[in-house]
């Protein structure tokens, strides 16, 4: 059986385990179906998912010219705490920025690797912490736009980590954490425009992912330094493939990339 199509990062459905989809232009795949199956992927060549033209992908599935224009790429989007929609000010698109920066935002603990702070929109939970491969996390606040959850990241950062260790969370190099406890303990340091939003009573969400074997080492796959790659998969964790040989790639870094996917 043969895909072919660009990729985008991995739709995704919370159910007792994690469900997977690669969603192309004319077809999507369940990806946990294929657990324990041989696949290969093949990259054929670039496909910018804004202007749709086969140039190289800079980031995000963007070519340099998109990434360096459009407000999907605006430098916001990494650090919340630079959104001025709520100010009427101009990145690169009012009325875009308007239309994400303006909705309610959640400021989250995940615990991927270790605990992490982390900002995204309401509607991205829990999406957001399927994609960092967290088997638990919880919320802080719900702030009505992304300047105040991002502003009230930069305040937590400063007493708790605010990245995934990627190798440690493929590993299954983790262990589970209080984390009603944490956000308690961060509490004090939730800056004073946001502390009215502080969500006291929330649980603990549990995330199960689709794995059957865990490697003891990873070796990531680049498609650019090795085009084509066929190997058993093991598992879905994050937004990456786990594969037999400790082989793990990233589906959401090769957003852009048009392959060939064999089962």
């Amino acid at each position: 059986m043969r895909y072919e199509g660009v990729l985008t990062k991995m739709s995704t459905e919370l159910t007792e385990t994690v469900q997977y989809y690669l969603v192309f232009e004319a077809d999507f795949l369940n990806v946990n179906q294929i657990l324990d199956k041989k696949i290969s992927l093949n990259f054929l060549r670039y496909q910018c998912l804004n202007c749709g033209l086969q140039k190289k992908i800079f980031r995000q599935g963007y070519c340099y010219d998109c990434f360096s224009s459009i407000p999907q790429a605006g430098s916001w989007i990494i650090k919340p705490e630079l959104s001025t929609a709520h100010l009427d000010e101009e990145d690169r698109d009012l009325e875009f920025e308007k239309s994400v920066q303006l909705k309610p935002h959640i400021v989250y603990l995940a615990n991927s690797s270790d605990v992490k702070v982390g900002v995204t929109r309401k509607t991205q939970i829990p999406t957001r912490w399927i994609d960092q491969g967290a088997h638990e996390a919880i919320e802080i606040v719900e702030v009505p736009n992304r300047y105040l959850a991002g502003i009230t990241e930069v305040a937590l950062k400063n007493h708790v980590g605010d990245k995934t260790n990627w190798r440690k969370m493929l590993t299954n190099d983790v262990k589970d954490l209080d984390l009603v406890e944490v956000r308690d303990r961060l509490k004090q340091f939730i800056p004073a425009e946001a502390m009215e939003y502080f969500l006291a009573n929330n649980k603990e969400t549990e995330i199960h992912f689709p794995v059957l074997e865990y490697p003891k080492k990873v070796k990531p796959l680049n498609l650019v330094k090795t085009p084509f790659y066929e190997g058993i998969l093991k598992g879905i964790k994050g937004q990456y493939f786990i594969f037999q040989d400790g082989t793990v790639f990233n589906v959401r870094g090769h957003e852009g990339f048009v392959v060939e996917l064999g089962i």
